[in-house]
């Protein structure tokens, strides 16, 4: 463990439990809101394209800025940037309640997503700078076990604030939950980068960062696999509404509830992932999480094909392929912040920029352009499946590649 933290005297599970709680801000963000999309629609006079936007826009904002929080934090360190990040993120979304037009609601919602994913990103490369190698992959793991509750609790809890305050009571909820963060971490969040170990926020020092990055075709490879394998429930999560009830025949209040399965699934690929953490290679653990993930997605769309849509039928592999889920990911993300370790901020902003501008697409164009079937959906999954084999078949041959350039022992 780092000794900034040992210094700060805070036990472990505190920490897990301030990190988990800070990488939520941005699933909150979307998945509260989801259920609220229809009562804006009908205050504001908007057309569902307008309303869609409101999500749209605040991954646009995420995948933006994304580029730029680890590298900040880089030079000024963790701590600092994660307390702006939710500063701003807490005002944003006291705006959003405030708005008056569907304009001052996207303009805010922009702001939103803006800092929105501080959390999400400085999570990875705190984890990093606290622990190594299968350490780290089992902080990670933990951290990711209270981040996979994120969406089914944020659905359902969406659902009632709807109910019980309406829409603006939703974006009440989040500026609440920002300022307890806020306080929170300014309390107990230690600083994980020393000032030895800092960079610079030159141009020319950034842009070489930067290159470093994106000419790394490992980079590529990695992101491609944690990417692909968050769109396996992310496709369903942007065509919620039809997929649950068009498809499946739930109410509208209902259909948060298909964010259990995705959790169930999540929590225990999260909790495997952490237990074999330096017992097994990330080749090991990268290859059996394809199996479940191969077994949902083929399971969709053969039942599809011939049967109708059915509740458990339908639901059952976003459980199953949450759980390949839950194990790649931590792996996956831990290889790609060691590829570049003087700059674990920056290679963090860019897998999460990459992430996030996939899923953008996912939400905005995918999702809505599958919708119109439930065999289009599983199609998609099963697309998604395979990006993910693509990608780990590429990072290994390039790991192969990088071997046999390597000279001999003793030359």
């Amino acid at each position: 463990m780092n000794p900034s933290i040992a210094r700060a005297g805070r036990p472990a599970t505190a920490f897990v439990i301030l990190l988990g709680s800070l990488s939520m801000l941005s699933p909150f963000a979307t998945d509260t809101y989801v259920p609220a999309l229809a009562a804006v629609q009908a205050e504001f006079g908007a057309s569902q394209v307008q309303v869609q936007q409101t999500l749209s826009v605040y991954l646009l904002g995420l995948a933006i800025m994304s580029l730029w929080h680890g590298a900040i934090s880089d030079a000024v360190g963790r701590r600092p940037v994660m307390l702006a990040g939710v500063a701003v993120y807490t005002i944003a979304s006291f705006g959003c309640a405030l708005a008056t037009s569907v304009e001052m609601l996207l303009g805010f919602r922009l702001l939103a997503g803006l800092a929105g994913g501080v959390g999400m990103i400085l999570m990875r490369a705190i984890v990093r700078d606290s622990a190594d190698g299968p350490a780290a992959q089992r902080l990670l793991a933990n951290v990711m076990l209270l981040f996979s509750c994120a969406p089914a609790i944020a659905a359902i809890l969406g659902g009632w604030l709807l109910g019980w305050f309406g829409w603006r009571g939703i974006f009440g909820f989040l500026a609440l939950a920002g300022t307890i963060l806020l306080a929170w971490a300014w309390r107990a969040l230690p600083e994980t980068l020393p000032r030895a170990q800092r960079q610079s926020l030159h141009p020319l020092a950034l842009a070489r960062g930067y290159a470093e990055v994106f000419r790394t075709p490992a980079f590529y490879a990695l992101s491609i696999v944690s990417a692909a394998a968050f769109q396996l429930f992310m496709q369903y999560i942007g065509a919620a509404h039809p997929f649950m009830v068009t498809h499946l025949g739930f109410t509208a209040t209902q259909f948060g509830w298909m964010f259990i399965p995705i959790v169930i699934g999540y929590v225990l690929g999260s909790a495997w992932s952490g237990r074999t953490a330096g017992r097994w290679s990330a080749r090991r653990a990268a290859l059996v999480a394809m199996v479940p993930i191969f077994i949902a997605t083929t399971w969709n769309v053969l039942w599809h094909a011939f049967f109708p849509p059915h509740p458990v039928a339908s639901l059952a592999p976003l459980l199953v392929a949450s759980i390949g889920v839950g194990l790649i990911t931590p792996a996956a993300q831990i290889l790609v912040i060691e590829l570049f370790p003087t700059r674990r901020g920056l290679a963090s902003s860019c897998q999460a920029c990459a992430q996030l501008v996939v899923t953008t697409l996912t939400v905005g164009v995918i999702a809505i352009a599958l919708s119109g079937s439930a065999l289009q959906l599983a199609l998609g999954q099963f697309g998604w499946s395979v990006a993910i084999l693509v990608g780990w078949l590429a990072y290994e041959a390039l790991l192969g590649r990088a071997a046999r350039r390597m000279p001999p022992a003793g030359q």
